[in-house]
């Protein structure tokens, strides 16, 4: 069992990154996946680790090669269908917790029956929407259920990416409304940066933690889209340093399919302490 220092991670970061191992562009093997959580799970930075992700379809593969009683955290993918969420929560032991359920909502009408269907699964639920189709009407939906708001800031074409205008109104709407959301996706690096593969800008998870305590501050769209484009370490850095004793507010974390990358990045911003 690891032994954990309090002060090595601050209650502002913990359960910050959830272990998106399976998922692109990592896509590693399932077997690889559960050994790097267990590993994640036995060393001094656990209480940064969430969950781990898997898609719906490769619980009957996780049933397989995950045999003792050993007890497993995961956030559930609905890569099935809202209405495949159900049988998959029904198909796994008791030492295998589900943290959340996961699903794209693709417009109004799925948002609905993800509501409804929602209520008998007794976990916290996620809902996959778009940053810019019908947002301020599928915020007020969800803002009346224990539904919770999930944005995607990678691993689609870059042309639809969330631009950081986009992104700051979505942090403010969640504000003004008291959501909590998720991100996932694109946010392995803790600085807004120009991905060299691609000539894509990715958004920086440091910068969205700012962004994030701006906005709880009254900050309006363009303050924190101003916070969203800044490249300055040290300027993010400081903006986060004086909130890491206390919990972090409105956004529960990101899906990283890296754990190592985003914790490198943490600990060169003395955010962290290895």
């Amino acid at each position: 069992m690891a032994v954990h220092d309090e002060n090595q991670i601050p209650p502002a970061l913990l359960g910050f990154i959830d272990d998106a191992a399976v998922f692109p562009p990592g896509n590693a093997e399932l077997e690889d996946a559960l050994n790097n959580h267990r590993d994640y799970r036995a060393s001094w930075y656990e209480p940064l680790v969430g969950p781990l992700l898997l898609p719906a379809t490769k619980l009957p593969r996780l049933l397989e090669l995950w045999k003792s009683n050993e007890r497993l955290r995961i956030g559930l993918i609905g890569d099935t269908g809202i209405d495949g969420v159900a049988g998959a929560l029904d198909s796994l032991p008791d030492h295998i917790e589900v943290a959340q359920v996961e699903t794209r909502a693709a417009d109004t009408a799925a948002l609905h029956q993800l509501i409804g269907a929602a209520k008998n699964w007794g976990v916290p639920a996620y809902a996959e929407i778009s940053p810019v189709d019908d947002l301020t009407k599928h915020l007020e939906i969800l803002a009346e259920t224990n539904i919770s708001p999930k944005f995607r800031t990678g691993g689609i074409p870059a042309d639809l990416l969330p631009t950081p205008d986009v992104l700051a109104r979505v942090i403010i709407s969640c504000a003004q409304l008291g959501l909590n959301f998720k991100l996932t996706a694109g946010l392995h690096h803790a600085i807004r940066h120009i991905d060299p593969a691609t000539g894509a800008a990715h958004h920086g998870f440091a910068n969205v933690l700012a962004g994030v305590y701006a906005a709880i501050d009254g900050a309006d769209i363009p303050d924190v889209a101003d916070i969203l484009h800044t490249s300055t370490p040290d300027k993010l850095a400081a903006a986060i340093r004086p909130h890491l004793n206390q919990d972090r507010p409105l956004w529960v974390g990101f899906g990283s399919c890296s754990v190592l990358e985003p914790l490198e990045d943490l600990t060169e911003l003395s955010l962290v302490k290895p």
